[in-house]
C-alpha cells in the first residue's frame, strides 16, 4: 500500500489530484477525471452518485481507503473523495492498487 500512497503524493505534487465532492463532480462531467478514489467513510449517497458517474462516464473507482490515510498522503487530515486528472497517473495508481489487492 505504501507505493500506492507514495504515488498519490507524487500525483498531488504534479498537480493531478482534484480534491472534494464538488470539484470532482464538475470535472467528471467535463470528462477531465480518469480515476475516482473514495474513502470507506464517504456517505452512501456519495458512493452511489460517483459509482453512477463511473458507469456513465466510464471512469474507474477505487474505494474503501480510510479517509485519514487518503488525506495523509495528500498533506491533509482527511478526505473522502479525490479525482485524478491525468490518464497515465490514473493507470499507474490502478496498477499499484491491484498489486496490493
Amino acid at each position: 500500500m505504501n507505493k500506492f500512497y507514495n504515488f498519490m503524493g507524487i500525483s498531488k505534487k504534479a498537480g493531478y489530484i482534484k480534491e472534494g465532492y464538488n470539484n470532482c463532480e464538475e470535472l467528471i462531467k467535463k470528462r477531465k477525471i480518469y480515476l475516482i478514489i473514495l474513502s470507506k467513510e464517504a456517505s452512501e449517497n456519495t458512493k452511489k452518485k460517483f459509482n453512477n458517474y463511473s458507469s456513465r462516464y466510464k471512469v474507474p473507482v477505487i474505494s474503501d481507503l480510510p479517509k485519514e490515510e487518503l488525506g495523509r498522503c495528500l498533506g491533509l487530515e482527511e478526505i473522502n473523495i479525490v479525482g485524478i486528472s491525468d490518464q497515465k497517473m490514473a493507470k499507474q495508481l490502478i496498477k499499484l492498487w491491484e498489486e496490493k489487492q
